[in-house]
């Protein structure tokens, strides 16, 4: 299978050469049998070309995004996939996701990025393969070239979460892996009066689990909205934010449950959000289970979005067809 490549220079490779190369200076790079010509560099300020993913995937067998080998997680299968199709090692491809995903979250909307030393005349193959290779609860829905200044994390404007909530007695057992059940009958009007003093510009830290590790993060976050939809038994609670800190939506979401409950009123939001202490949430609500919550969408300003010159057209899948009844029909 070849996938159409034009390999650069690029000053991850010391001599200016791809690896592998033959004395016409043709690199060997991507699946077996795949070759590519090496051209000259025409920006030695950024180490090669990048590449925009989004991803969609059921994150109920994955121990979130982070990387890491066991037990697996989202980008460690996905970079998997790419060191066999472009036959780089992990530290050159610099995987990036836009959020990280804790375990047992789901993603329509997750974006990453990549690196390679060399670009592609065409997309659809290479995006073919990942989902060849990938299992059935990851799949690659768009591949696209992008500008160097385009960052999946620190180039995000605002996220996209969706929370669903099966409220009714008997629960459904095709949304039992998307959705978390409450056998209370919730009090939806409550719960938007709730969500809204959610909205604007607030300290969350009452609403950040503490992890090992974790790096003293700005807990001033911006939410733009936070509705609470029905749809029959299924409520779908949709916020959008500037950016959120370790397991704030299932925070907020398991405060908007006790409400919904009508167990503590709404006003109980803005007076928790003054204390900015962790321990005041744990009063009243422990963390939404994580198999309710969707990354739906990132979203960016139009300048990193905007595709670079000369690249190859994005790739969002492709159908096949059949030329030629094979049977007929009687």
């Amino acid at each position: 299978m070849s996938y159409g490549v034009v390999g650069l220079p690029s000053p991850l490779y010391s001599n200016g050469l791809l690896p592998s190369t033959n004395k016409q200076g043709v690199g060997v790079v991507g699946l077996e049998g795949t070759n590519i010509t090496v051209k000259p560099p025409t920006d030695d300020s950024f180490p090669g070309f990048k590449w925009r993913l989004v991803i969609a995937y059921d994150g109920t067998r994955y121990a979130g995004w982070q990387f890491q080998t066991s037990p697996p997680t989202i980008q460690c299968i996905v970079e998997k996939a790419l060191i066999r199709v472009t036959k780089l090692e992990r530290e050159d491809l610099r995987l990036v996701g836009a959020s990280r995903t804790d375990t047992g979250v789901h993603a329509w909307g997750q974006v990453a990025h990549f690196i390679t030393p060399f670009s592609y005349d065409g997309l659809e193959s290479i995006h073919a393969a990942l989902n060849g290779l990938l299992p059935p609860d990851i799949r690659v829905r768009e591949i696209s070239a992008a500008v160097p200044e385009f960052h999946a994390r620190f180039s995000a404007k605002s996220k996209i979460y969706h929370y669903k909530i099966y409220n009714d007695a008997v629960m459904d057992p095709f949304q039992r892996h998307y959705a978390y059940h409450s056998i209370y009958k919730l009090n939806t009007p409550l719960m938007r009066q709730a969500a809204e003093y959610f909205v604007g510009q607030h300290d969350f830290s009452a609403f950040v689990n503490v992890q090992r590790n974790d790096r003293l993060l700005n807990p001033v976050k911006s939410i733009f909205r936070f509705d609470v939809i029905e749809m029959g038994a299924l409520l779908q609670l949709e916020v959008e934010g500037s950016g959120f800190l370790y397991r704030q939506v299932r925070n907020m979401v398991a405060l908007l449950l006790q409400i919904g409950k009508e167990a503590i009123p709404p006003d109980i939001v803005p007076k928790i959000l003054a204390t900015q202490d962790r321990k005041e949430l744990a009063k009243y609500a422990l963390s939404a289970p994580p198999h309710g919550l969707c990354l739906v969408e990132v979203k960016y300003n139009e300048e990193h979005l905007r595709l670079p010159a000369g690249c190859p057209l994005s790739s969002f899948g492709r159908h096949h067809s059949v030329r030629k009844c094979k049977f007929p029909f009687y």
